[in-house]
């Protein structure tokens, strides 16, 4: 038995289970697994350092899976930017039909993926921003809770608030992210408005997530108040795993005058991507969300969807029926 909504059908898979773009993390083994379980992988562009080495990495996934998965492009400010117009030729020409866009002014990328046929989903954190997507042409938006790792925005609103909120307005599919990780949150999500849930901290805790064991137990083992919240002060929250290098940044953080240049050394996307390939807990930043207190083991993708869905199926049949009278 499936579970159908209006994300299942645009995106041709069984389950409404996305698997968010994690830089360092969404890679074949990752994404092939979770098209083959039945939901959509998401392979992570930025991931590859180079245009060529992504087309090669989507070629590595077909040949693990035959099932429908997808690309993230993330869009950031940055002083040396990569080069983001070849990164979408390699997803155009390679004949990826479904894309995960994030991050700022995404306008020209979604203009020419949609041109391609390409089935666009935009991730937002706020409301104005799913609505501005929307107008935009995207296919559905994944809405990100407070509770998300990576960038939360500057409103700081939870998926309670914010998914129901965005499902009043968006006419167009929605994804609910941030915080999911069972079948209680797959409920939660649809009976929210939203029509599925993407995932990114609860697939790091998966036997097929190309990370070190000590970093899947690292996640494992903390709870939900083991995160914390930096660039707050430069207004560009961060919501990451606690450990040595994160509290550090939070306290230099502290001083009003401070700025991302007396935290750079400690933020560095090598270290944090040496963090996740060592199992060194303190060797960067380890991005992570508040989930982490659902967390408590590493089944394989294949498992964990299935118990998500199986979860999801009695909670609805059995507990929420019981309460009708």
């Amino acid at each position: 038995m499936t579970i159908k909504t209006r994300i299942t059908e645009l995106l041709g898979i069984e389950y409404p289970i996305v698997q968010g773009g994690m830089m360092w993390v969404g890679r074949a083994e990752l994404a092939a697994a979770v098209s083959n379980a039945g939901g959509l992988g998401i392979l992570t562009a930025l991931t590859q350092p180079s245009p060529d080495d992504l087309r090669r990495e989507i070629e590595r996934c077909r040949s693990m899976t035959d099932k429908p998965f997808g690309v993230n492009l993330t869009i950031l400010p940055s002083v040396n930017p990569p080069p983001y117009a070849e990164y979408r030729k390699a997803i155009i020409d390679s004949g990826i039909t479904i894309v995960e866009t994030a991050g700022h002014n995404p306008k020209e990328h979604v203009e020419d993926f949609k041109a391609h046929g390409i089935k666009v989903i935009h991730k937002c954190t706020a409301v104005r921003h799913a609505l501005s997507s929307e107008r935009m042409g995207v296919d559905a938006i994944s809405i990100d809770g407070f509770e998300c790792a990576g960038h939360p925005g500057e409103d700081d609103i939870p998926g309670l608030i914010l998914i129901p909120a965005a499902a009043d307005k968006v006419k167009i599919p929605m994804l609910a992210s941030g915080g999911f990780g069972d079948g209680r949150g797959l409920v939660a999500a649809l009976a929210l408005g939203a029509d599925g849930i993407n995932m990114g901290t609860r697939f790091c805790a998966t036997v097929e997530a190309p990370i070190h064991e000590r970093i899947k137990q690292f996640l494992v083992e903390n709870d939900e108040r083991a995160t914390n919240l930096i660039f707050r002060s430069l207004r560009n929250t961060g919501r990451v795993g606690k450990n040595r290098v994160s509290d550090e940044v939070v306290e230099i953080l502290k001083n009003p005058d401070a700025k991302f240049e007396n935290v750079s050394h400690l933020v560095k996307g090598a270290d944090g991507r040496k963090a996740l390939e060592t199992g060194d807990t303190e060797a960067g930043l380890i991005w992570a969300g508040q989930v982490q207190g659902l967390i408590n083991d590493v089944p394989t993708v294949d498992e964990l969807i299935k118990r998500i869905v199986g979860d999801a199926k009695t909670i609805i049949s059995d507990r929420l029926n019981g309460v009708l009278k």
